[in-house]
């Protein structure tokens, strides 16, 4: 708020002596000070400590600057000097006062603007870790030996204790279910879309869902030595080490400091040597500093980061941060995971095989009529399949094998077929129950009065958009892998039905991680794209991480790029806006840098007065704000090779 009276009366003062009043001095101090020592305050004490070590950086420019302008302005204001009158705009300009009060405060100004764009733009970098936490157990029943129940802390829990676990509670500890049987959905871990049967002697994991029965599980890891608990170490140290990457501007920078300052000194020298007056070798000593402050430089990522954001968020598109958008210009291969990214991560019915004598839909009317009573998955996808169904009676759930009931007096029943009884089935149910296994998909028979009489195939639906989202990838020359947990089957049928030829199926998390970096040892370049707790770790690994913004918190706070929306064909639209942010950024780069290269020798030469190297200061940070601006066209008009129109949408309120 000070910045815009101390630019306009520091410019009015200088420039127009007529306007100076009794104290005037006093004023434009005490309106300027604030902001050149409180509010630079963080430059200043980053500059003091790199001279403690003997080191520079654009802190130290910053701060030099601004306390060069701020020295010379309060001499200048304070100082027995006659103010001289001048006529003519070119004359008051370039012979005005040295007063630079506008210059230190709009430094300051600039490049705070600047830090808090980028530190939006990087808000939601650290959430990642926080949402692991909120997503596993907080408390837990534990079984006492007398039957009975005691809730304690997730945290007390130690080895070998037995607790209990119910329908839409949170597996607290890795262990053995010793007794109960339950439907445990553990797609957010493994990338299996079905729920997994845990009867007694099977292993379930710690953070996963038990969603129906009930089960007495025995604790074998807990605490740090549960596979969650791993998950969360390997996202902790694949963004760690992805964090070590150093931005652009602090590589030139080692360099273009400690220049800046030796030629400001040598500037200041050289018009004292050359028996110039002290004002003049003061004015050119600063006006170096001024025209090499980095405000373009500090606004060159944050602003073009900001603008591709806004715009990326209306196409569905979220990108979290600069630190891996520069690797997307080499991006070669594209790394996609099944569950819940090429699939929906919803099961649904993909056929309906009756027996001669029956129709389809006669068949799976009968079976909707039993399931619209179960909460199984399965049971879910079935009901929803269609809406026919007449009255059930006599319903009876039997864990792990299906449901069965008594509709319009007959006695149906659905569930596996090893419960159905496949060998007294037709052939042609037989051979419908073979072609579902084959593509990995769940075949569920149907029975009434004894009889089998059809074969639903459940599946998980590949979404819609996934083939032209792979097509539009190699129409760009990017090879296409896909990487799950899931059967190698499923993941074959998936991979064929999108146009994907390379898969790596049955992979366990840790797995992924070193697929990704077995292809970045071989000179790729790789993207990610996941949406569950197992791809966490893959995403911060891969040179760019692209999250589903529907899939899981830490997804998400690993990736670098967020689609807030499943439609796949954002992929690549997602990639194209990211390499036009990495053009823009370069630009800018070029631009703060080549302007300050180009403009520092003649300011080194007297050619330049401070005010006016204030000004240009300005129109170099309008310029790459203004360049940065235009990304807001992206989708509209081609902004350079590969991009693409996208729908015109905006974003959920949750991005």
């Amino acid at each position: 708020m000070l910045f815009v009276p101390v630019a306009d009366l520091s410019v009015m003062f200088g420039v127009v002596p007529a306007t100076r009043f009794t104290g005037w001095q006093w004023v434009l101090s005490a309106l300027a000070l604030p902001v050149v020592t409180w509010a630079a305050w963080p430059f200043h004490r980053v500059a003091m400590r790199n001279a403690r070590h003997h080191a520079a950086s654009m802190e130290t420019l910053i701060s030099v600057g601004i306390t060069a302008a701020t020295i010379w302005s309060l001499y200048t204001v304070f100082g027995n000097h006659s103010p001289i009158e001048r006529s003519g705009i070119w004359q008051a300009l370039l012979g005005s006062d040295a007063i630079y009060f506008e210059v230190a405060a709009g430094v300051t100004v600039f490049v705070l603007v600047g830090r808090y764009f980028e530190a939006r733009a990087k808000s939601q970098a650290g959430s990642a870790l926080r949402a692991l936490a909120a997503l596993s157990a907080k408390e837990v029943a534990v079984l006492l030996p007398d039957g009975s129940e005691m809730v304690i802390p997730a945290d007390e829990l130690k080895e070998q204790q037995r607790f209990v676990v119910r329908p839409g509670q949170i597996v607290a500890a890795d262990g053995l279910a010793v007794d109960g049987s339950a439907a445990v959905d553990m797609s957010a871990m493994t990338g299996e879309a079905k729920p997994t049967r845990v009867r007694p002697g099977g292993q379930v994991i710690g953070g996963t869902t038990v969603l129906d029965g009930r089960l007495i599980v025995e604790a074998a890891a807990v605490g740090a030595d549960t596979q969650f608990a791993g998950m969360v170490r390997l996202v902790e140290q694949a963004q760690a080490q992805k964090a070590d990457a150093q931005r652009l501007a602090d590589r030139i920078s080692s360099v273009f400091v400690p220049a800046v300052l030796v030629i400001e000194a040598l500037t200041a020298a050289g018009w004292l040597i050359a028996g110039g007056q002290p004002d003049r070798a003061v004015s050119a000593a600063l006006a170096v500093l001024v025209i090499a402050c980095p405000c373009a430089l500090g606004l060159a990522t944050p602003t073009a980061m900001m603008v591709a954001s806004g715009r990326g968020a209306q196409l569905g598109i979220f990108l979290k941060g600069y630190k891996s958008l520069e690797a997307t210009r080499a991006v070669d291969t594209v790394v996609f995971d099944k569950t819940g990214t090429l699939t929906t991560g919803r099961l649904q019915v993909s056929a309906v095989t009756a027996a001669p004598g029956w129709e389809a839909d006669q068949v799976l009317a009968l079976a909707a009529t039993v399931e619209a009573a179960s909460e199984h998955s399965v049971a879910l996808a079935i009901a929803a399949a269609t809406t026919r169904r007449d009255a059930v009676t006599d319903f009876r759930a039997i864990p792990g094998r299906g449901v069965s009931g008594t509709v319009s007096g007959r006695a149906v029943r659905v569930g596996k077929p090893s419960w159905i009884g496949s060998s007294s089935c037709h052939p042609n149910m037989r051979a419908a129950r073979r072609h579902a296994e084959s593509l990995g998909e769940t075949a569920v028979f149907v029975e009434v009065d004894g009889e089998p009489c059809g074969v639903i195939a459940v599946a998980d639906a590949v979404k819609d958009s996934a083939r032209d989202a792979v097509a539009a990838l190699a129409d760009r020359g990017l090879r296409t892998m896909l990487l799950t947990g899931d059967n190698p089957e499923s993941a074959a049928a998936v991979a064929t039905r999108v146009g994907i030829d390379e898969v790596i199926a049955d992979i366990l998390p840790e797995g992924k991680v070193d697929v990704i970096e077995q292809l970045r040892d071989r000179g790729h370049v790789v993207a990610m794209v996941g949406d569950g707790i197992n791809d966490g770790p893959a995403l911060a690994r891969a040179d760019l991480g692209m999250a589903i913004g529907r899939g899981t918190d830490v997804a998400i706070g690993a990736a670098d790029i967020i689609l807030v929306r499943d439609h796949l064909d954002v992929v690549p639209l997602a990639l194209d806006l990211a390499r036009a942010t990495m053009r823009t950024v370069k630009l800018n780069m070029v631009w703060a840098f080549g302007y300050n290269i180009a403009a520092i020798p003649v300011a080194a030469a007297g050619l330049l007065n401070p005010l006016v190297a204030g000004a240009a200061m300005a129109f170099s940070s309008f310029f790459v704000v203004s360049n940065s601006l235009r990304l807001r066209k992206f989708g509209r008009y081609p902004l350079g090779c590969g991009t693409v129109g996208g729908p015109q949408m905006t974003a959920p309120s949750s991005a």
